[in-house]
């Protein structure tokens, strides 16, 4: 009532004086520009590489200005949007379980999701501010240190990412029982004439299947895929309700659904982020929770967990 009051004892011309002075609430182009104190040919780079908020209507960029006032806020150093932590990336049992034990424990003061999307995916919602951590894994865990600093160096502002290790975890072939009696290791499986639920590309799974079926001087193409699973438990799922015999994933996974699992290794599972992000109150609490006892009995009791380095910050804090 203040602030009414205020604008309501000012004089006509300095209410009018100050309207006219504040920004539209859909800005064009040099309005924006105007606004950031930026060169117009700064804020369409801007819109190239997807970082502002803007939408074009009959051939015109729009700004909306809450919602550029609300991407300066999350771009500051340490970021204010506080109240939220958006999970993409890669799929895995141990992390949906304590994504959704934190939004229980937060209700409605925070928004706390996991959409599974696989690695490459996930990498790209994170640089488009779509996204606050993406989950990724690509290759064995001996090469993580390789692999995941080289994924995220393919992106223009990696400089300021971090990855902090998740777990590791036994990464194989998820096979319907039946077929596990009758096919007993990997190689025979691998030549059988079996029905496959192969992972989209761009996901670790999927990569995993590609350079182990290389190793056995094969590839995927000649195998027989009667479904595309986008995430670790839509191909358990399959497997499960008979539209497939088997699909590459994690022993966690096979184990939810009651299916077999034959290893082909350990992976390292890690989590990508912006600086800012990772002080966050709700990230901080999300790693607290791969520390607890409950975090050890739940990976415990799905198997193929390794949460030794749970939590460790493993590349870009230079």
């Amino acid at each position: 009532m203040k602030a009414i009051d205020d604008i309501s004892n000012r004089s006509a011309p300095e209410a009018q004086t100050e309207a006219a002075s504040e920004p539209p609430r859909f800005m064009s182009v040099r309005q924006v520009a105007d606004y950031l104190h930026l060169n117009e040919k700064k804020i369409y780079a801007l819109v190239r590489e997807g970082k502002i908020p803007a939408t074009k209507i009959t051939g015109k960029w729009i700004f909306p200005r809450e919602l550029v006032d609300r991407w300066l806020l999350e771009s500051s150093h340490g970021g204010l949007l506080t109240d939220r932590l958006v999970v993409a990336g890669s799929d895995d049992p141990l992390l949906y379980h304590l994504v959704l034990h934190l939004a229980r424990d937060v209700e409605s003061r925070a928004l706390v999701s996991y959409s599974p999307t696989g690695t490459r995916l996930g990498l790209g919602l994170l640089a488009t501010g779509r996204a606050d951590i993406a989950g990724v894994h690509w290759g064995p865990a001996e090469e993580s240190h390789i692999r995941h600093p080289a994924l995220l160096r393919q992106f223009r502002d990696h400089r300021d990412w971090l990855l902090v290790r998740a777990f590791r975890r036994e990464q194989g072939l998820m096979v319907s029982p039946e077929m596990c009696e009758r096919y007993a290791d990997v190689p025979a499986l691998l030549h059988a004439p079996l029905r496959w639920a192969m992972r989209q590309e761009g996901a670790g799974s999927q990569r995993f299947l590609q350079e182990a079926l290389a190793a056995h001087g094969m590839s995927d193409e000649p195998l027989n895929a009667t479904a595309t699973a986008l995430s670790e438990r839509e191909a358990a799922a399959a497997i499960a309700t008979g539209r497939a015999d088997l699909a590459p994933g994690v022993r966690a996974s096979a184990a939810e659904f009651g299916l077999a699992f034959l290893p082909m290794g350990w992976e390292s599972f890690d989590f990508a982020l912006r600086r800012g992000v990772y002080f966050r109150t709700l990230f901080q609490r999300l790693l607290d929770s791969l520390r607890t006892p409950e975090a050890s009995a739940f990976a415990s009791q799905l198997g193929g967990y390794d949460l030794a380095c749970a939590a460790d910050l493993v590349w870009g804090m230079e």
